[in-house]
């Protein structure tokens, strides 16, 4: 059975008219949707008698980032914030988001664990019913991605540091996505190694030469 809500008839006076009203009801580009016109518009006799209006079907393509938006933006409208999706961008298996507007403060809470949470609920629906799993990274105001700007510099910072004293460097209790970070920014380098010690909140990555 067709979803409707995703799928609709509109008519106009011309075909463009036509889809852009469809467009404007499903609010969506012209790249996001396929058309199919059921009918051309006529002038009839004389231009009055028998005028028939043109008649498309216009339906939304199934794509990652349209579920996540719907998935976010109902999160979102929960939690009572001001907020605006100042764009999503997919790429293979990934779908990043950034959030813009006031009080965004309140969404990233305490060392960024609200926004953690955020991106783990809306995983957890959005890949419910998916068969190939997609990655939802969300971000406020590019928080996540100066974090983790700052956590790469960190890490090269810190292996060269290994290099120098040839100790190993404990770093403070991360995150898994944290961990990951430093140990992708380190995986090219052939004399450093990286692995992680303790339980959970408290896991630590540990820098090291590689033997």
């Amino acid at each position: 059975m067709e979803d409707q809500a995703q799928i609709i008839e509109k008519k106009g006076k011309s075909v463009d008219e036509a889809v852009q009203a469809a467009l404007d009801e499903l609010n969506c580009q012209i790249e996001d949707v396929v058309v199919e016109i059921i009918e051309e518009p006529s002038k009839g006799l004389l231009g009055i008698v028998g005028k028939k209006p043109a008649v498309v079907k216009v339906s939304l393509i199934d794509k990652p980032e349209n579920g996540v938006r719907e998935v976010l933006e109902n999160l979102l409208d929960r939690m009572k914030i001001d907020y605006e999706i100042a764009n999503i961008d997919y790429e293979n298996d990934r779908v990043r988001i950034n959030i813009v507007g006031k009080d965004m403060g309140l969404l990233i809470g305490r060392k960024g664990e609200t926004l953690n949470a955020l991106q783990y609920m809306a995983g957890l629906i959005i890949n419910r019913k998916r068969e190939e799993r997609i990655r939802v990274i969300i971000d406020v105001e590019d928080y996540r991605r100066k974090r983790e700007e700052s956590l790469e510099a960190l890490a090269l910072r810190l292996s060269e540091k290994v290099k120098d004293t040839r100790k190993n460097i404990v770093m403070r209790p991360m995150s898994s996505q944290e961990r990951r970070i430093v140990h992708t920014a380190l995986q090219g380098d052939p004399q450093i190694t990286t692995y992680s010690i303790g339980e959970e909140p408290n896991r630590k990555l540990v820098i090291t030469l590689k033997k």
